[in-house]
């Protein structure tokens, strides 16, 4: 029931985010939005507006915006002016954009809170942020706070340098470290064996976590959400050309992963909400046909070749796309199911 419920917040906010996208932006320039839906399949709940409908559809996945002008069967007819295919291609490629760009933004607003308010692990120092349970630390003393400042007399400045410190002495014989507690030095020896699980000597100590202020936070959510991004389309690109095992999953898996985030507590929600909705920006701007990034890549072609690519030919290929796109998501699907089934 966990992960049935977080699959629902976090698919029900993304889609209204992304679709919001695509509404603003064609209201903005002037195109008529004839519906408004969550979900997909038969409406169970409908409203109409003064002029768009608002509808909650069957099945939970996805949404969609119905604009005036994109030859849907039974559409009203609308005049020209109000019409997505007769606005520019600037205009149009706005529009198409809009939704990916909304959920981008969105993951960096996240990151940024995540940021603010639960901070990120502090690695530039060697302070305590908490002692393992039956460890070495907890058995020698050392308490959230202290900094370990030397080991076999050698001073170390970060976290980094004081974990390799340890993996390079511990198999030597007993550490001696240097333990800083509110301004007062203490030594203490400590025995450290290697951890049969990590295959490593462990000390049984995590780093503390550092928050930021907003304007720190803006600039290195930035940077968190763009490094981030390049990783997700590096994946992408090893997964097409085969150079490295890449796992997918479908939505099966992605409620499974919102349960699993969900029951850790808020804020690993709310970065799991971050991550999924930099994925959805980006795969949605792939240059794939049905998805929103194919439909760009004729928008484009368009503005190059200053003529339309026969609007029949657009949509066998986006249909060819969307049965190839759903034929993928079924057999993710059915491997995440699999996998479930073997755990």
């Amino acid at each position: 029931m966990t992960s049935l419920l977080a699959f629902l917040v976090v698919i029900g906010i993304s889609v209204v985010i992304h679709e919001s996208g695509h509404f603003l932006a064609a209201r903005a320039c002037g195109v008529r939005v004839d519906e408004f839906a969550f979900g997909m399949g038969p409406a169970v709940l409908s409203r109409q507006g003064k002029e768009t409908r608002w509808s909650l559809r069957l099945f939970p996945l996805g949404g969609f915006v119905r604009l005036a002008g994109m030859g849907e069967p039974g559409e009203t007819p609308c005049p020209p002016e109000r019409s997505f295919g007769e606005k520019t291609a600037g205009q149009r490629f706005a529009i198409l954009a809009a939704g990916s760009a909304f959920n981008l933004l969105l993951a960096w607003i996240l990151t940024v809170l995540l940021l603010m308010g639960y901070g990120i692990l502090d690695l530039q120092t060697p302070r305590i942020g908490e002692v393992m349970a039956g460890y070495p630390a907890q058995q020698a003393g050392i308490e959230p706070g202290d900094r370990i400042v030397g080991i076999n007399n050698r001073k170390v400045e970060d976290w980094k340098a004081m974990a390799s410190a340890i993996r390079r002495e511990a198999p030597k014989g007993p550490v001696h470290l240097e333990v800083e507690r509110e301004g007062v030095l203490r030594f203490l020896t400590v025995e450290i064996p290697t951890d049969p699980k990590e295959k490593a000597p462990l000390l049984g100590v995590r780093p503390a976590r550092r928050t930021m202020g907003l304007l720190e936070a803006t600039t290195q959510g930035w940077g968190y959400s763009w490094r981030m991004g390049m990783e997700i389309l590096s994946g992408i690109w090893r997964w097409v050309f085969r150079t490295q095992k890449v796992d997918l999953t479908g939505p099966v898996g992605i409620a499974s992963m919102a349960g699993e985030a969900a029951r850790q507590g808020f804020w690993e929600f709310l970065s799991f909400l971050a991550i999924l909705n930099l994925h959805l920006g980006l795969l949605n701007l792939l240059p794939f046909p049905a998805l929103d990034g194919g439909r760009l890549v004729f928008v484009g072609l368009e503005a190059v070749l200053r003529r339309k690519v026969p609007e029949r030919y657009e949509n066998y290929i986006h249909y060819a796309g969307f049965v190839l796109l759903l034929t993928m998501i079924l057999f993710v699907t059915w491997k995440d199911v699999s996998r479930l089934l073997q755990h």
